[in-house]
Parts: C-alpha cells; structure tokens; sequence
C-alpha cells in the first residue's frame, strides 16, 4: 500500500474496513494505531449503517504483532508516562471490540 497513514479507513456497503498499515513493522500497534481504532469503533456503534467492521493487516506476513514494543522499551527508559497512556488506551480498545 502506498498510503502511508496508520491504520486506513473504508466504508464498503455495511462493511467498515479498517487496515494496520504498518506492514515493515508486521503492523504492531502504535499508539496513533489505537486511538486511531478506537475512534473508528466509535463512530461504527453509532452509526446504522454499518453493520459488520473487518479488520485487516497490510503486507503479507500477518494481521498484527501485538503492540510495538520498541517504542513502548524506549518510552519506558525515558519517563514511562506514554507507556501508561498506551496500555490504558489499547485496553479501552479491546473493551470497545468486545462489546
């Protein structure tokens, strides 16, 4: 994909797809990625239109390597603080998607 944003957004029929797109790095989360997810969720609960969300991973070697713990390691050997952010955010997200 030459899109370089984050996750991308595309609203097919009923069909929300969301893409990770950040395939050089097997699509591991940032968190731009989950912020970016959890406000796409948001606005697919609200909207009627939509109903079904498919998620998909650009690149070929997988969905999603869980969240990018390079930049979680050198947050945490600098102040923490955008770590705790990320946890707290990437849990709000799994709630979101198990309701």
């Amino acid at each position: 994909m030459n899109d370089d944003r984050p996750v991308l957004l595309e609203t097919r029929g009923t069909c929300m797809h969301l893409t990770l797109n950040r395939p050089k790095a097997l699509n591991a989360l940032s968190h731009t990625m989950v912020r970016l997810l959890d406000e796409a969720l948001a606005r697919a609960e609200q909207d009627e239109a939509i109903h079904s969300v498919l998620l998909s991973g650009a690149g070929d070697r997988g969905l999603c390597a869980g969240g990018d713990i390079r930049a979680l390691h050198d947050d945490a050997r600098a102040s923490g603080r955008a770590s705790l952010e990320f946890w707290r955010d990437e849990y709000r997200l799994n709630a979101r998607i198990a309701r």
